[in-house]
């Protein structure tokens, strides 16, 4: 059973899936934390393994950059392949003052100045949040692992490069960090009826004082707490 984006036979991928952007963070996972992985997909080069993490069968699948991008992935996987549980480990960007680099922010819910949930043709605003289940199983991963995160709400921006530098007017509403994913994955798990959850580390502090920023080589590789909270909260 495949897809335009992914080719994957039946039951070649679990239930749970955690869904980095970066495929090649994606393969570090496969490689270092997983048993028994095997590589599905290498369409367009957005890698997919699934393998085995202490006894539970786990995948992990690139997403791509951006709402589209983890919209079409999220979708296919979700209505095609019998996924019940998608976890985005992803990188942010600093909004709130209280968010340090490599800070571990657990997305409640992602604000958007996206047009993504304009295909549902709602009567007002939907509100993207996550799934509960997860969250609460993530709080406590975090509490056995030792791991502190902040939970609270993040936007999830269809830029990246700013042209109107708006994204230090969401301070004011108290949200935490800016990515690019979570409000695409969140809406569509509402819609197939099932669970989702986004993790972030802060991968920079674009609008603080002194702004801070990691390599990509860093955020591929080093972005480890999330990886064991994600991985440890399926057990």
């Amino acid at each position: 059973m495949s897809t335009p984006h992914i080719k994957a036979e039946k039951g070649e991928i679990a239930q749970t899936v955690l869904m980095p952007g970066d495929p090649l963070r994606a393969k570090f996972i496969a490689e270092n934390f997983l048993q028994d992985s095997v590589c599905y997909n290498k369409v367009r080069g957005m890698l997919g393994f699934t393998g085995i993490y202490k006894g539970e069968r786990v995948s992990v699948q690139g997403s791509g950059m951006g709402m589209p991008s983890m919209g079409i992935y999220s979708h296919e996987l979700y209505s095609c392949f019998g996924v019940e549980n998608i976890i985005r480990i992803g990188s942010a960007g600093a909004i709130s003052d209280e968010v340090k680099l490599r800070d571990v922010v657990v997305a409640i819910g992602a604000c958007t100045n996206s047009a993504y949930a304009r295909q549902f043709q709602l009567p007002g605003d939907f509100t993207p949040i996550a799934d509960f289940d997860l969250l609460r199983r993530v709080y406590s991963a975090g509490q056995r692992l030792g791991i502190s995160c902040k939970f609270g709400n993040v936007l999830s921006s269809d830029t990246f490069y700013d042209a109107a530098e708006s994204t230090k007017a969401w301070q004011k509403m108290n949200v935490l960090a800016v990515e690019m994913e979570a409000a695409a994955l969140y809406m569509n798990a509402a819609f197939f009826n099932k669970k989702a959850l986004c993790i972030l580390t802060i991968s920079d502090t674009p609008i603080a004082k002194k702004p801070e920023f990691t390599s990509a080589e860093e955020r591929e590789k080093t972005f480890t707490q999330m990886i064991e909270l994600a991985l440890d909260s399926i057990l």
